[in-house]
């Protein structure tokens, strides 16, 4: 399951974990922004970041995270898993899923890669220069009219968006 851009919202993190337990989701992966809302965004619901961590840390062995714009040292100091990567890396059903936040450069990728961001708040599904370039939205605070809050999920080579009530859905 693929997600981002909680933004210190304990509402939205509650959802997003039950529908990582619906989904009976192997791993997490969490394309950064976690607990602080930054400087342009509006206050989530419910901010709270250190019940986002707690939250979190409950799950913290099936997460695999990199960096957001918004993300800080003083975040890692409060989060039981390593968030600090600009970039990582999933080799899962002869695919390689490569992860970023979106806000640094796209590193080299090849035609049949997938380039999985967050940063715009805006679920997307395109192909650039050849690779797949998704993009699952922000759980707490969609952006550009996009209401939907939901995550991408991954199986049998297969991606599919989701809303945070399991509803799928085409961006």
């Amino acid at each position: 399951m693929f997600a981002s851009d909680l933004h210190g919202s304990a509402k939205y993190c509650r959802l997003l974990l039950r529908a990582f337990e619906r989904e009976k989701a192997e791993k997490l992966a969490l394309l950064g922004d976690i607990l602080y809302h930054g400087p342009r965004n509006p206050l989530p619901e419910e901010y709270a970041p250190m019940e986002v961590a707690n939250l979190l840390g409950a799950v913290k062995e099936k997460i695999i995270c990199v960096r957001g714009n918004c993300d800080s040292e003083v975040d890692q100091m409060v989060l039981p898993f390593p968030i600090t990567a600009d970039y990582a890396a999933i080799f899962a059903d002869g695919v390689n899923i490569y992860l970023s936040h979106g806000h640094r450069d796209v590193p080299p990728l090849g035609a049949d890669d997938v380039y999985v961001t967050g940063h715009t708040h805006v679920p997307m599904e395109t192909r650039e220069e050849g690779f797949l370039h998704l993009n699952p939205g922000s759980v707490s605070l969609p952006k550009d009219g996009a209401q939907t809050r939901g995550y991408i999920l991954f199986e049998n080579g297969k991606f599919t968006f989701a809303k945070l009530d399991g509803e799928v859905y085409r961006p």
